[in-house]
């Protein structure tokens, strides 16, 4: 058999259910990749390894008594996963990535350990995240930057980069991560894996307070489309809205009618619409770097040769998007919790945008939700003229570690006086970065990034590239189907 890291996620679950691996082997095994890789990768902010190792302990005697009276095992019984840390698991501390908070242990688990707790996942500790998960790289002023495995010199992006490295290093087999403007796809993207944001309403876990304009929503993080579906399998209840094959008139749904069979089947022709247009260029001007470009003609080669239909989309997006946006996207940061006297703390970009959220009035919010609703209106409507829309995962490639900041370090996180940036730079240069995710969080819709391109022509040579595949409500079984025929 292969390194137990080796094995894909679905192989591991196989592994385990079979009892060719117990739960403590697969802990361990990854306990001791954590040990060894984590210090010059800075995927996780805390190990929880007595911890896991207890839960371990705990599924192998599940495993024994199933194993004599015949019942079933929860579907992801003892796969090792870690949470980003802007989410609650019981008796370990949340950071959400700020000095600025105090660091107690929480007293219960979020909605995301809830839920896959329940299918029998073993927590190995919590990982890297940028400042409330507020940016596209994971650089905080609490623990070490997060790198990014293919370039150490590189960031892992944001806000669930610690999540993704550590899937992309192997400490992890997949992971879950919570996207509100790209914060699945980005890290995804930089760290060559395939990155999936469901739709709004499909999955009901996420961090969501202070999120007026409903954007966040939690999906998996995966080497492969099917990796990702087995996780979403175990996130999507049956009775959820738009899980289309997996619950009909009340009925439960068969064995076969999850997202991972459907990633076993091909998906129909598709008319699929190549937009590079984003609702931040009246703001932003940029030009996508040649590698995002080389990207794009990859995917659009790829899917064509998988007998798909593409061609142009020009989409036209209203120029107030940008400031109703970060109006929506920052009203939380206004009302965190913070101590008077720990404001210091903050970083430059999390303290400016919390001073202007309190500066603006309830009516300006809620006038820049309306706006919003309209957005998703309109756009969805332009968007319905093709199956699916294709643009880059991103513009650039992953950029260098407190290249947003302007920060400089010796080897460990940054302390206030090295956080040199601007905060409108360091924004501008996330939106010029990332100019195609966020809109999609607006409108609700699913998305998936796919790690199509290497910028040393390949894979695992260079840095990855990747391309983004927007869908309709409801086409995440779609999503993935075409990421597994185009062989991810």
């Amino acid at each position: 058999m292969a390194e137990i890291h080796e094995l894909s996620a679905v192989q591991l679950r196989d592994a385990l259910r079979s009892g060719e691996l117990s739960a403590r082997q697969a802990t361990d095994h990854f306990l001791d990749r954590i040990d060894a890789e984590n210090p010059h990768l800075g995927a996780f902010i805390t190990v929880t390894a007595e911890q896991a190792q207890k839960d371990a302990a705990a599924a192998d005697q599940l495993h024994a008594l199933r194993s004599r009276d015949g019942g079933a095992l929860p579907p992801l019984h003892g796969m090792p996963v870690a949470f980003k840390d802007l989410t609650d698991v019981a008796g370990v501390v949340t950071t959400h990535g700020s000095a600025a908070l105090e660091h107690k242990p929480a007293l219960a688990d979020g909605a995301l350990p809830v839920a896959l707790k329940a299918a029998g996942v073993i927590s190995l500790g919590k990982t890297q995240v940028p400042e409330f998960g507020l940016t596209a790289y994971s650089e905080n002023r609490v623990a070490p930057p997060s790198r990014n495995p293919h370039a150490f010199s590189r960031s892992s992006g944001g806000s669930s980069g610690g999540s993704a490295a550590a899937v992309a290093a192997e400490l992890v087999p997949f992971a879950p991560g919570s996207d509100g403007g790209g914060s699945v796809r980005i890290p995804a993207a930089a760290c060559g894996l395939v990155g999936l944001k469901p739709g709004r309403g499909l999955v009901p876990a996420g961090e969501s307070t202070g999120d007026p304009a409903q954007l966040v929503v939690a999906g998996p993080l995966a080497r492969s489309a099917a990796d990702a579906a087995l996780l979403l399998d175990a996130l999507v209840p049956c009775t959820a809205p738009h899980s289309a094959g997996r619950q009909s008139a009340g009925r439960p749904a068969p064995a076969d009618a999850g997202y991972l069979a459907l990633t076993a089947r091909e998906p129909r022709q598709l008319r699929i619409g190549i937009s590079l247009d984003s609702p931040w260029q009246a703001v932003f001007p940029f030009l996508p770097d040649r590698e995002a470009l080389d990207a794009l003609a990859d995917g659009v080669a790829r899917l064509e040769a998988a007998g798909h239909e593409t061609s142009a989309a020009a989409i036209r997006y209203d120029n107030r998007y940008p400031g109703a946006f970060t109006t929506a996207w920052t009203a939380g940061i206004g009302s965190a919790r913070i101590s008077p006297q720990r404001e210091a703390l903050l970083t430059p970009l999390t303290r400016t945008f919390r001073r202007r959220a309190q500066q603006r009035s309830a009516a300006k919010v809620n006038e820049s939700v309306g706006f919003l609703r309209q957005f998703q209106r309109d756009t969805i409507t332009q968007y319905a003229q093709w199956d699916l829309i294709l643009t880059p995962a991103l513009a650039q490639t992953p950029r260098p570690v407190g290249w947003f900041t302007g920060a400089t370090h010796g080897g460990g996180y940054w302390p206030a006086a090295e956080w040199a940036g601007d905060a409108d730079d360091d924004y501008r240069k996330q939106c010029e970065y990332a100019p195609w995710s966020s809109m999609v969080n607006v409108c609700g819709l699913p998305a998936i990034s796919i790690p199509v391109h290497w910028t040393g022509g390949v894979p695992g040579s260079g840095l990855p590239m990747g391309i983004q595949l927007i869908g309709p409500m409801g086409s995440e079984g779609l999503l993935l189907q075409v990421a597994a025929q185009l062989g991810f």
